[in-house]
């Protein structure tokens, strides 16, 4: 069995280690300093107080790898349409294509057509590259549960959690699903099987739409953005509109408010992925986690005040970084530097 994650940052990490303990072919794509210092001294998990070091294929140039069995994609939202292309190689009409990744994946509204035309939204699969590359039949979706963090390359600090719930699409209880989260089982992660995926996957959009702007913005880790009176205010404005819209497009929420933004917080002085991303340099997911639920309150008809305000600030708070941290481009992989998942 093949698997190759492409975009092997804090969480593509360490699912490799985790999975090469398996005994399965696990090999990884990812960039820059932290793809030399895997290659030079394997992929460094600290966790659970020890060090697990593997040493896997790591490269940035997909078509060494050949065709794969598993292609599960750990890159940031926001980098996926540049870099689908170079992903051809590793596909067959085998592949089972695992969307691990923030924000709605590209098949999200594909039988949806009655309230997203076509199924398909530009923020989230410009020109429709994505599903006609991988294609929808492909797809099995997977929302990451754990925190992680990349704190020096090539070394990702485990902080928090092993679950990664699964399923498919419609949900189904397919012979690859149960594959996968057998393949996930073995290698020491949680991998429920959800017959309702996308509610999974909205209800982490939900959290993650006002918690993570809201902490790039003040620089605050988890536990204290959810312990401010002022702050959580501000993400139950922008969850309240966020529920409204689900409700519309017929998605379902298991847990309140309150009780998902204590989750948030029971993480402790967790630094979110948008403020590891603002302290590394590297582009943050606005639109992914921000935008898309702005423009999912108009195309619905919900008005979204205080998301708009939230989305305003980060969209300056992006420019103004980017300008500071300019990113830098290489043509072999096709995706930029620093959009490897956290």
């Amino acid at each position: 069995m093949k698997v190759c994650i492409f975009g092997a940052g804090a969480i593509g990490g360490y699912l490799g280690v985790q999975l090469s303990r398996v005994g399965v072919e696990v090999s990884l794509v990812a960039r820059g300093a932290h793809l030399a210092a895997m290659r030079s001294n394997g992929v460094r998990l600290h966790i659970d107080g020890a060090e697990r070091v593997a040493r896997l294929p790591c490269t940035d140039d997909p078509t060494e790898l050949g065709p794969q069995d598993w292609l599960i994609i750990t890159l940031k939202a926001h980098s996926i349409p540049d870099a689908v292309e170079s992903m051809r190689p590793l596909i067959t009409p085998d592949t089972t294509v695992v969307t691990a990744y923030n924000g709605l994946p590209y098949w999200f509204f594909a039988s949806d057509r009655s309230r997203i035309p076509n199924g398909t939204l530009e923020s989230i699969d410009p020109g429709g590259r994505q599903a006609a590359m991988l294609g929808n039949e492909r797809a099995v979706g997977c929302v990451l549960l754990p925190a992680t963090e990349v704190v020096t390359p090539g070394v990702i600090r485990h902080e928090h959690g092993h679950r990664f719930p699964i399923g498919e699409p419609l949900g189904e209880r397919t012979r690859r699903i149960t594959e996968l989260q057998q393949l996930f089982a073995a290698g020491g992660l949680e991998a429920p099987i959800r017959d309702d995926i996308r509610d999974e996957i909205w209800l982490k959009l939900w959290g993650n739409s006002c918690l993570n702007p809201i902490g790039a913005l003040t620089h605050a880790t988890l536990d204290r953005i959810v312990g401010d009176p002022g702050t959580r205010a501000v993400c139950r404005a922008m969850m309240d509109e966020a529920k409204a819209i689900g409700e519309r497009l017929g998605l379902k929420l298991r847990v309140d408010a309150d009780r998902r933004l204590d989750a948030a917080g029971a993480l402790g002085p967790h630094r979110i992925s948008m403020l590891q991303d603002l302290g590394q340099g590297r582009p943050m997911e606005v639109e992914a986690l921000v935008g898309i639920v702005a423009e999912l309150g108009r195309i619905v008809r919900v008005p979204t005040p205080a998301t708009d305000i939230v989305l305003a600030l980060i969209r300056l708070r992006e420019k103004v970084h980017s300008t500071d941290h300019p990113p830098r481009t290489e043509a072999r992989a096709g995706f930029r530097e620093g959009v490897l998942a956290s």
